[in-house]
Parts: C-alpha cells; sequence; structure tokens
C-alpha cells in the first residue's frame, strides 16, 4: 500500500529536537502526527495522581541520562492509560453535545491546506484524535493553540460557562511510516466504538485521497 498523498513520515536523517512538559514532545520538520488533546476535566484527581505515581516510580527506574527509547516506552504507557480512562467518559464530556463536536471538527477543518495538511479526525465526548502535518512556518504548538483558543471561547459562550476548557498540554507522536500510519487510522475510526459509543455518534473523518489510497476506517 502506497503513502498517502501529503503525508510525511519520520525521516531518518532530519534532525530531531525534543522538549520536555509533563510528557517529551518530538518535533521533526515535515513530519506528520498523531496527536490527542483532552477536555481539561477529562481526567479525575485519582487518575492524574496514579499517572504522577507512574513518573516518580519510572525516574527512579531510569535515572539521568534518560535515553530516548525509554522516554517512548513511558508514554506508550501513559498514553494507554489515560486512553483507558478517557474512554471511559470521565468529566464533563461537553463534547457530547453535536454543536460542540461539530464547531471542533470545523475548525481542525478550516485551515486545511494553509496552516496544515490535515489526514483524520475523531472528536470524542472528552478528547480529540487527530492526524496532520503542519506547513511552512507553522508549528504544532501554534496549530493547536488557535484550535483551543478558538473552539474554548465559542463552546464556553455556548454553554454559558467560564474557565479552562482545554488542558493545555497534548499528546504527540511523529508518524513513523505507513504501518504506523494505519495503525493511527485505524484507532481513530474504531474509538467510538471502542468507547461504547455507535461508531457514527462523534463527528470523524478521513481526507478523501487518504480514502482512496487504502488509509480510511474500518
Amino acid at each position: 500500500m502506497e503513502p498517502p498523498p501529503e503525508f510525511q513520515g519520520l525521516h531518518p536523517d532530519k534532525p530531531i529536537h525534543i522538549y520536555y512538559g509533563n510528557l517529551p514532545h518530538w518535533r521533526q520538520e515535515g513530519a506528520t502526527y498523531f496527536i490527542t488533546y483532552r477536555l481539561a476535566d477529562s481526567l479525575p484527581q485519582q487518575c492524574l495522581a496514579e499517572i504522577a505515581a507512574m513518573r516518580r516510580q519510572w525516574e527512579l527506574a531510569h535515572p539521568e541520562p534518560r535515553n530516548d527509547a525509554a522516554w517512548q516506552d513511558y508514554c506508550r504507557q501513559v498514553g494507554m492509560k489515560q486512553e483507558e480512562w478517557l474512554d471511559k467518559g470521565c468529566g464533563s464530556c461537553a463534547l457530547n453535545r453535536q454543536d460542540c463536536a461539530e464547531l471542533v471538527a470545523d475548525a481542525m477543518k478550516f485551515f486545511d491546506g494553509q496552516r496544515y495538511h490535515l489526514g483524520a479526525f475523531v472528536v470524542m465526548p472528552n478528547h480529540v484524535h487527530v492526524v496532520f502535518r503542519p506547513v511552512g512556518n507553522h508549528t504544532i504548538e501554534d496549530i493547536l493553540m488557535s484550535w483551543k483558543g478558538f473552539t474554548a471561547r465559542k463552546i464556553n459562550q455556548l454553554m454559558k460557562r467560564t474557565g479552562q476548557f482545554w488542558q493545555r498540554e497534548s499528546y504527540d507522536t511523529i508518524v513513523r511510516d505507513r504501518a504506523h500510519l494505519a495503525k493511527a487510522m485505524a484507532y481513530i475510526g474504531a474509538n467510538p466504538l471502542k468507547a461504547g459509543l455507535k461508531p457514527d455518534s462523534q463527528p470523524r473523518w478521513v481526507r478523501p485521497d487518504w480514502e482512496k489510497a487504502g488509509y480510511g476506517f474500518v
């Protein structure tokens, strides 16, 4: 199966920049990313406490200097645990509202082809999965800030509420190759069913030419 148009995987010869928040974030010019961003109230305190405990245990088991393989393994562990909790539908699940979910979907589509090439997404009740590749001088951080800032203002108005809507830090990974992309697309497509929802109950979208290339939802 050929790679879909506008997809670029991890390049072995290009430099990778890494910076750290609660999680490490890998950046490579021209790369495609699989990103999860979630609502600020989507994980209860006991879940956050468990993640903090996982981090302390991992740091004790992996003293400095820590290599990329160790960090990637930690990210996978945290990501799997987080996804399990998110799919249980914790928090306000504001994106259960169709108008709120569609607002998020429309925001992601708005600058497609200008600031980024959008591949696929699903808007879940309390989180979002998206595959895209930034273009030009646009960065992941700027793109996510634009999506989150605009939708937070609009949804807070719709729901007549105030305060933080999105969690500031997002989970992201560079899509390594075609096999990794196919796995990410399958996950996005199946996430509603995995969470006990009807497949078409949440906004899902895949780029038409990616679907033609064999990277659509199952």
